[in-house]
């Protein structure tokens, strides 16, 4: 197991995954793997082998999710701190640009983090990924996590995340386990204290960005995540038509394939 401890003493957990040739080391580019909400770096376990052989893939585990430590009650939890610790981690694993792709609040991360640092970015991806946190979503899902716990607030979105007409039911039930272990007070905390709306900084980004969604979205609560592709001056769109839900994870390799093209597209 590989941690990085974090200038607070925070400690995260990450994992490489690199099946290039070994002989062109020293051109591998890296991609990061940023998750969501209530998850950790397995959600990803799909994608890899696709990127793997063609970069250096590094995901981790996000601050009191996963393998990672744990803050107490009352850490300050928010989309500007996630992306702090974003950067230390690239920093203390002396990475200086890589490929960020985030998933879900994993890609407002990313999103976040390419206003403060997008020199840091050779490209930028999020999947499913709001922009504004200025939504009485939030606070609702905080309510229910206190009242009746993250298993039961997995539950209830469950049928917003994943396409049953797709994915089978296995998987449904070991997504759902993973994100329920993560401690009340980590996805609470979040959901009661998440704001802010990054969509008037995000024209500033000038790295290559794209955007992948579904069709569409059951209770589609969480607003048009489609909607920031055009945000970006560099700006992609891919929308996969006839699946609804998280198509990070409904569709997980396709998603990676079309992503190796956008990438490979970077250097023609």
């Amino acid at each position: 197991m590989m941690r990085v401890k974090l200038d607070d003493g925070a400690e995260l957990f990450y994992r490489v995954d690199d099946f290039t040739d070994p002989w062109a080391a020293d051109q591998t580019e890296t991609v990061v793997l940023h998750h969501g909400m209530a998850k950790n770096h397995q959600l990803w376990y799909a994608w890899v082998p696709v990127i793997a052989r063609h970069y250096r893939v590094v995901r981790f585990d996000m601050r009191g999710m996963g393998q990672s430590s744990v803050p107490e009650p009352g850490y300050p939890w928010s989309v500007d701190n996630f992306a702090g610790d974003l950067l230390e981690f690239l920093d203390k694993l002396e990475l200086e640009r890589v490929h960020l792709i985030g998933e879900t609040v994993g890609g407002s991360i990313a999103m976040r983090f390419a206003t403060l640092h997008q020199e840091r970015l050779l490209s930028l991806t999020a999947c499913t990924s709001p922009t504004s946190f200025d939504d009485p979503h939030h606070g609702e899902s905080a309510d229910l996590i206190e009242r009746e716990g993250v298993a039961a607030w997995v539950e209830n979105t469950i049928g917003r995340r994943l396409d049953p007409q797709i994915v089978p039911p296995e998987y449904t039930r070991w997504y759902a386990a993973q994100m329920s272990v993560t401690p009340a007070h980590v996805v609470g905390g979040f959901q009661r204290n998440a704001a802010g709306d990054l969509r008037p900084l995000l024209p500033a980004v000038k790295t290559p960005a794209l955007i992948l969604a579904a069709a569409n979205l059951r209770e589609e609560v969480l607003g048009d995540f489609r909607d920031a592709a055009d945000l970006f001056p560099n700006g992609r769109r891919v929308v996969f038509p006839g699946v609804h839900g998280f198509v990070q994870h409904v569709l997980p390799v396709p998603c990676a394939r079309v992503w190796l093209d956008f990438a490979r597209s970077l250097s023609r």
